[in-house]
């Protein structure tokens, strides 16, 4: 499993729904002892994008660019 932090850069309203963009948060120095909550994955990993296109109507509106989330990798068995 993989955890990510993810910042939404941008929100594109549609007709019928949203385009979310994001990329990883970093730290701007990572402390030698990983303290860092951005350090766990973004130290290794430091760049990125997710594209999602959200058609939820509960979640319209909802998800704001600067916001972060946690986004979860879980293999599929």
């Amino acid at each position: 499993m993989m955890r990510a932090k993810m910042k939404v850069n941008s929100v594109e309203v549609h007709e019928t729904g949203e385009t979310l963009k994001m990329s990883p948060v970093c730290a701007n120095s990572y402390p030698e002892d990983g303290s860092d909550e951005n350090n766990t994955f973004a130290r290794f990993t430091p760049s990125g994008s997710v594209e999602l296109y959200v058609s939820n109507p509960d979640l319209a509106g909802k998800i704001r660019p600067g916001q972060e989330f946690f986004v979860d990798f879980t293999k599929v068995a």
